[in-house]
């Protein structure tokens, strides 16, 4: 069983940086691919940030690329996202997950675990 629990959320202007952490327990073999996804008020779910754990290859939406990097402390078993030069846009519920043989990197059904979620809001 995998259990995730992300931290790091707040407010910040925008231009602003935050950085969100996952504690990940429970193993996370090299068959897992781990990811950020994102929620706003009204929207759907989507997939900002992916790596897979197999040869930590990361892969971003067009709408973070450049601003936010995805990386994964393998001696404590954290997931790191790093959001530099926010908008408001990037307002939403952060989410990460973890999920084995995934295909589809953004894809929701791919991914079996999920964190609570954090609040990022950024403001103009």
């Amino acid at each position: 069983q995998v259990q995730l629990v992300e931290s790091g959320g707040g407010s910040v202007q925008a231009g602003g940086s935050l950085r969100l952490s996952c504690a990940i327990s429970g193993a996370t073999d090299r068959s897992y691919c781990v990811a950020w996804f994102r929620q706003a008020p009204g929207q759907e779910r989507e997939g900002v940030a992916a790596r897979r754990v197999l040869d930590g290859s990361p892969y971003y939406d067009d709408s973070v690329k450049g601003r936010f990097t995805i990386s994964q402390d393998n001696a404590d078993n954290t997931l790191y996202l790093q959001m530099n030069t926010l908008k408001p846009e990037d307002t939403a519920m952060y989410y990460c997950a973890a999920g084995r043989w995934v295909g589809d990197l953004f894809g929701q059904s791919e991914y079996t675990y999920w964190g609570q979620g954090t609040q990022v809001t950024v403001s103009s």
